[in-house]
This record gives structure tokens, sequence and C-alpha cells, in this order.
């Protein structure tokens, strides 16, 4: 179970955000998916998702992410990953800096019967921000 978790998880973040195929979340995710880390402004559950992928598409066309660590127990994976990209498009309402960003990220995901039902996440935003030159470094 847990490497066809690990798996499920994985093919979900290529497809998704690496290669911007919307349509892996009408696949991989449940109907009564929860999202406990949102986004101010985007909608809850798969619409979020979608609308989180295609924003991070559109701002770093070349998003590229790394798995650090992958570990897998019982019903959930955790990831530790490493997203690069290059500020190309507008995201978040910031036009293309043309600035390389480098986030650490550490999210956890709930599967249940091979589709992903929760997922809670930390993200160095700030870093991102100071990294594109909309916040100054300290």
């Amino acid at each position: 179970m847990s490497d066809a978790n690990k798996a499920t998880v994985q093919r979900f973040v290529g497809e998704l955000f690496v290669k911007g195929n919307l349509d892996v979340v009408d696949e991989l995710v449940a109907d009564d998916y929860v999202e406990h880390s949102p986004l101010p402004g985007l909608p809850t559950g798969k619409a979020g998702l979608k609308q989180l992928a295609t924003m991070f598409r559109t701002g770093f066309p070349d998003l590229a992410i790394s798995d650090e660590d992958l570990i897998a127990e019982g019903d959930k994976v955790v990831m530790r990953q490493v997203t690069t990209g290059t500020h190309q498009g507008e995201f978040m309402g910031i036009a293309a800096t043309g600035r390389k960003i480098t986030v650490n990220e550490i999210h956890v995901v709930r599967l249940t019967n091979g589709q992903i039902v929760e997922h809670w996440g930390v993200e160095d935003s700030l870093g991102m921000m100071q990294q594109l030159g909309v916040i100054e470094n300290p």
C-alpha cells in the first residue's frame, strides 16, 4: 500500500505541476478532497488545485520539482521537495521578473482507495517572494 501511495502522489505532482495536466486532478483526487493549507483567493477542492497548478505553470513554465525525501506509512505520504523555476509569466499578480527561484517544501498527503483525500503543506513563500524581489531581504 505504501509504495502504491508513493507512486500515486509522485504521478500526481509530476503530471499536474510539472507537465500541467489538469485531468489528473479528476483521476487521482477524491470529490471530497480537503485542502488544509489553501492559498487565499483560491477555491477549495479540485477547482482550487487546478487553479493553483495553472497559476504556477503560467508563472514558471519551466517548473521542476525534485523529491529530497519521500516517506509513506499507512495512508499518508510525506514529501520534502525542492521546487525550481524561472519567473517568466504573471504569478500572483506579479509581472514576470526573469528571476530563478528555489523553494523548499514539505507536504503530507492522505490517500484512501488510491485517491488523494487530504493535503497539508508548508512552503518557503517568504523566501520565494524575496527571490522574486517582491520583498526585501532583512
